[in-house]
């Protein structure tokens, strides 16, 4: 039609070759998208969203993170794209524990830049260690029974760009909570139910409704808790009761990666789920 979009799910450049006008565009729609962060125990936060309310380029169904927010004047220059990768996720039991997950990478173009998904946190060798903020933030894990939150939007901007993980539980159960997601924070543990992801927020910019940045789900030490869900928008479930590693964040959704489940000291060290990667898109009216 009238519009063009340009999607780019790795590194790139964004070349704009002569400057637009009023009467066609002289601005144009993004999307930014970092990417989310590693597991260990605690679900990896996802991603930084941002995005603009569409209003410059046909008018598409923004998400509610694109409320009121202008589109962006660009000149004739090229604008380097970074597109974040997903933060690796780190191994859940002794003697592993200085094989920590790590935070996601951040996704820029032109001023707007997305903050990676922070790191879920660990609980190797009878501490708590690695939880991190970020985008959206890291799920803590059981030790830090409720009394540690990690923070979303980090560092802040308006509309947010993400939201806290969940906390652990513990008295009563070993539990890790859900990183936060683009739209709602991870949830907290319970006694018998790992945290899920946060939601993540779902944009037309690209014609086709797709749900980015959701948090992944936490894990748990023991055997009786529930198996956690990723969060929608491309977060890793957490690993199934009795074991396991948990899966990864999708690529190019921006989703923090899935808890690890051990049993017990002795177990084999389990991994957490990997962040997915972002994702930059740019749309705008090139003729009438």
């Amino acid at each position: 039609g009238d519009y063009k979009i340009h999607t780019f799910t790795g590194p790139g450049t964004f070349t704009v070759c002569s400057v637009g006008n009023a009467g066609g565009s002289n601005t144009v729609d993004y999307l930014v998208v970092a990417g989310g962060g590693g597991s260990t125990q605690g679900g990896g936060g996802a991603g930084g969203y941002r995005e603009s309310s569409g209003a410059a380029s046909g008018c598409y169904a923004a998400s509610p993170l694109g409320s009121g927010v202008s589109a962006l004047p660009v000149s004739a220059q090229p604008y380097t794209i970074t597109v974040g990768a997903g933060g690796p996720g780190g191994l859940h039991l002794p003697p592993a524990n200085v094989n920590l997950a790590s935070n996601g990478s951040p996704s820029t173009f032109s001023s707007i830049t997305s903050t990676g998904g922070g790191k879920g946190e660990s609980s190797p060798g009878g501490s708590c260690t690695g939880g991190q903020p970020g985008g959206s933030g890291g799920g803590g894990s059981y030790l830090s029974g409720g009394s540690v939150i990690y923070t979303g939007n980090t560092p802040p901007v308006s509309p947010p760009q993400g939201n806290p993980g969940g906390y652990g539980q513990q008295p009563g159960g070993r539990g890790a909570g859900g990183g936060g997601g683009a739209t709602s924070a991870g949830t907290n543990a319970t006694p018998s139910v790992n945290g899920p992801g946060g939601n993540g927020a779902t944009s037309l910019i690209n014609n086709s409704p797709t749900i980015r940045a959701g948090g992944g789900g936490g894990g748990n030490f023991g055997t009786s808790n529930t198996q956690s869900t990723g969060g929608p928008g491309g977060g890793g479930a957490g690993a199934t009761p009795g074991g396991g590693s948990g899966s990864a964040g999708t690529d190019n959704t921006g989703g923090g990666g899935g808890g690890a489940v051990g049993t017990s000291n002795n177990d084999p060290a389990q991994s957490g789920g990997s962040g997915g990667s972002g994702i930059v898109i740019i749309r705008y009216k090139f003729q009438n």
